[in-house]
């Protein structure tokens, strides 16, 4: 069945391409040129991205994930998230790949229709891979001065964490 939204995206396009028609703009050129500054976004931004994944794969292979969610299981206990997602809860401000493999396995494990297979839909769908983003868009815009936003965006993280367990376990249990 087709929608209103499967028009959208080509709605859009075509918005794009009349208004530079009408504007007498070579739309090609622009593209051209956008792609042109996307590619040495990319490479500006590529060397964080290096860092990052390598410094997520020492911290798995370290067993340090394994150590703090250890340390976390008291805090964890009292905001109702089970122990099993506090290597999930701590991995996914750091790399979104990392926290999808622990999430799968989470689900293959427990199921998606368990206790612990909600929280951690839940938690997977309310916290954002905070160090990943941080390093892209400042990295980007060589913004070296984060100011508040590293502090702002895990205080988010644990509370999308903290109330994942809590809203499981008044809503579905």
């Amino acid at each position: 069945m087709i929608s209103a939204g499967d028009f959208i995206i080509p709605f859009i396009m075509l918005c794009i391409v009349l208004h530079g028609l009408w504007n007498d703009v070579d739309i090609f050129e622009l593209f051209i040129e956008g792609a042109a500054e996307g590619l040495s976004v990319i490479v500006d931004i590529l060397p964080s991205l290096i860092a990052l994944l390598t410094a997520v794969g020492m911290f798995k292979a370290s067993g340090a994930l394994d150590l703090f969610a250890f340390a976390a299981k008291p805090l964890a206990d009292m905001v109702h998230l089970p122990v099993e997602l506090l290597p999930l809860a701590i991995l996914r401000p750091v790399s979104g790949s990392g926290a999808l493999a622990i999430f799968q396995d989470i689900l293959s494990t427990y199921g998606p229709d368990s206790y612990i297979g909600r929280v951690a839909s839940v938690l997977e769908g309310s916290s954002e891979t905070t160090f990943y983003t941080i390093a892209v868009y400042f990295g980007a815009t060589k913004v070296s001065n984060t100011r508040h936003a590293l502090p702002s965006s895990l205080c988010a993280d644990i509370a999308g964490f903290v109330m994942s367990g809590i809203t499981v376990s008044l809503l579905m249990q």
